[in-house]
């Protein structure tokens, strides 16, 4: 299912929300210009090794979150990031949502580097925004249940669907679930225990960062 909007609209504007998504395609570009030897080394260097987090190397974590590995992982990402985030960083705060943000990559990186790690793989770099992303729709779930999300699913060509927010995160994380028990850990793909962690996290992080009391309920009836 590929998310399209959502009938939720922010309050201010999504300043870090954009200046992520900047970032993470000047990074992209970046690594479309580099020959395969280089762009290789640039991800061994700056993703993130399931060793790196055993050695203490917490700010491959952050670098990790903005390298990805072709321009469908970034476009996917991206979209999400775009639909989901503009809200809870409006719920959250500036302040507030960066740190959520970070903390939720880096309960995403824990996870998949202690799968990775137990499965024999301390060298597998792991590389992507999804983690923290995957964060970020934990928290708009809770935020906002009720929410309708203007969604494309193949193969149904020409036709857009209207789903629950709860619904459609709902069935991504079990997705994410069911190929981590299918998959074998520790190989490369789809970090799927990542995104496991990172929406984890988020799930219990934004019952600590949020405050219920600074948005009012409002029921919005049309996606535009």
């Amino acid at each position: 299912m590929i998310p399209i909007n959502d009938n939720i609209p922010t309050k201010t504007f999504p300043f870090l929300t954009v200046l992520l998504i900047g970032v993470n395609i000047i990074v992209f570009l970046y690594e479309v210009s580099l020959p395969p030897q280089l762009l290789k080394n640039f991800i061994y260097s700056f993703g993130l090794l399931p060793i790196d987090i055993f050695s203490f190397r917490f700010d491959k974590v952050i670098t990790s979150m903005f390298i990805h590995g072709g321009f469908a992982h970034l476009f996917g990402n991206m979209l999400f990031l775009w639909i989901f985030g503009n809200n809870v960083e409006d719920a959250l705060g500036k302040v507030k949502f960066i740190i959520f943000y970070l903390i939720s990559g880096f309960g995403a990186a824990f996870v998949q580097s202690v799968i990775s790690f137990a499965a024999g793989n301390p060298y597998l770099p792991m590389i992507g925004a999804s983690g923290a992303i995957s964060g970020i729709m934990a928290a708009y779930i809770k935020l906002y249940p009720h929410a309708k999300v203007l969604t494309f699913i193949p193969p149904f060509f020409f036709m857009l669907f209207v789903l629950p927010a709860w619904f459609f995160i709902g069935y991504w994380f079990f997705i994410q679930v069911l190929f981590a028990m299918v998959t074998p850990p520790g190989v490369g793909g789809v970090a799927w225990y990542a995104h496991i962690g990172g929406f984890i996290t988020g799930w219990f992080l934004i019952d600590l960062m949020y405050k219920p009391k600074k948005i009012k309920v409002v029921h919005y009836s049309t996606l535009r």
